[in-house]
């Protein structure tokens, strides 16, 4: 018997169309029911889920990476496009907020009163997406008088809903990005020393209080260049001097991990000097594709923290500072979690710490990352 001949596929049948254009009816039972701003506001809502669910594809797909050991270095390429792709996702989500405002508050407010107590706090992959990259559960901020962001994920009569199951099967789902990338970098050789090598404290304290020394000499040109163009008075001097002696404090107790618990130091401490120590080198051959990772994360946040942002902006224009559908502070909530949610503190706080490159601790042995080689 000769096989089944396979079967054509139209466009609308892969895609799914007819399907896809069934789905905007809210609660009503049809969408012939709903006004044109409320189509509007359910398909915005649906591409933005839609978005969501690619990130959190590309960013398992780096953390899977990451959490291997070693990290194949021909794949680092691979997560690089993955948090790029997380980024355009967020970006273009961001620009449907243009879209939203073109609705009027009056015709908002003739549907709002359906949401309630409906939230976007309620989106179950926005919330992965957090657990997946390593939002701490401490910082999260809370909703209304729920005591945990979980709450809001249950169903009216507080049984489990399809959201919170979703977000449990997430919150056991380990390693997160972040640790998993921390652990990466906390491996990264440092003058060729690798964490396990014997006298390896003793490299990174050296490199550590190189790159201070540095970091000395280059608060003290600003301080000095500011105090001769900046200041009018002894008052003034004395506020400069200050505030650049506070930076470099501030720069030695980082760097010697003073502001985390003991039992926690030996590993900050590498890690954080790990991360100067690509972004201060990342024209060598062996650092090229690791500091272009280190860049993807910050882009990748960044773009994640803008989309908060402009969403806070388009949530004010189109109804001011009305408490939120879900009971939350509305615009003062998105506020607080544009400013509040960080993930990649670390290499957050590089940018603040980085030399310029004549001030940079010289690497002890160039070959090791790839500078002799033909």
């Amino acid at each position: 018997m000769q096989p089944d001949s396979p079967r054509p596929t139209n466009y609308w049948d892969y895609i799914r169309v007819e399907e896809l254009l069934q789905l905007q009816s809210g609660t009503a039972t049809s969408e012939q029911q709903l006004t044109n701003d409320e189509v509007r506001f359910i398909v915005i809502h649906q591409i933005d889920e839609l978005w969501f669910k690619l990130v959190l594809r590309e960013l398992t797909a780096a953390r899977d990476l990451f959490a291997l050991r070693p990290v194949p270095e021909n794949a680092l390429a691979g997560a690089v496009a993955s948090l790029r792709r997380v980024t355009i996702c967020f970006e273009l989500a961001a620009q449907h907020f243009r879209l939203m405002e073109t609705m009027r508050t009056q015709d908002y407010l003739l549907f709002r009163d359906k949401l309630n107590p409906a939230s976007g706090f309620q989106s179950a992959q926005m919330r992965e997406i957090e657990i997946l990259l390593g939002l701490p559960d401490g910082d999260r901020i809370p909703l209304g008088n729920e005591g945990s962001y979980v709450e809001a994920l249950k169903s009216h009569d507080g049984s489990p809903s399809p959201a919170l199951r979703r977000v449990q099967r997430r919150q056991q789902d380990r390693p997160t990005l972040k640790a998993a990338v921390d652990a990466w970098l906390h491996r990264t050789p440092i003058h060729g020393s690798h964490p396990d090598d014997p006298g390896d404290e003793q490299v990174v304290a050296r490199f550590i209080e190189r790159y201070l020394a540095g970091h000395e000499t280059l608060c003290q040109r600003a301080m000095d260049h500011a105090v001769a163009v900046q200041a009018l008075t002894a008052g003034d001097q004395e506020r400069l001097r200050a505030r650049y002696r506070g930076q470099l404090q501030g720069a030695r107790r980082h760097l010697r991990a003073e502001d985390v618990p003991p039992a926690s130091q030996a590993f900050v401490r590498r890690l954080r000097a790990a991360i100067l120590f690509v972004d201060s080198n990342h024209t060598l051959p062996l650092l090229s594709w690791p500091g272009k990772i280190i860049d993807g994360l910050i882009e990748c946040e960044q773009t994640m923290l803008a989309f908060r942002q402009r969403h806070a902006r388009m949530v004010e224009r189109v109804i001011g500072r009305r408490v939120g559908t879900g009971g939350s502070d509305g615009v003062a909530y998105l506020d607080q979690t544009a400013l509040k949610y960080r993930v990649f503190t670390e290499i957050w706080a590089a940018r603040t710490l980085l030399l310029p490159p004549d001030l940079c601790p010289t690497i002890e042995d160039p070959s090791f990352y790839g500078l002799m080689q033909q």
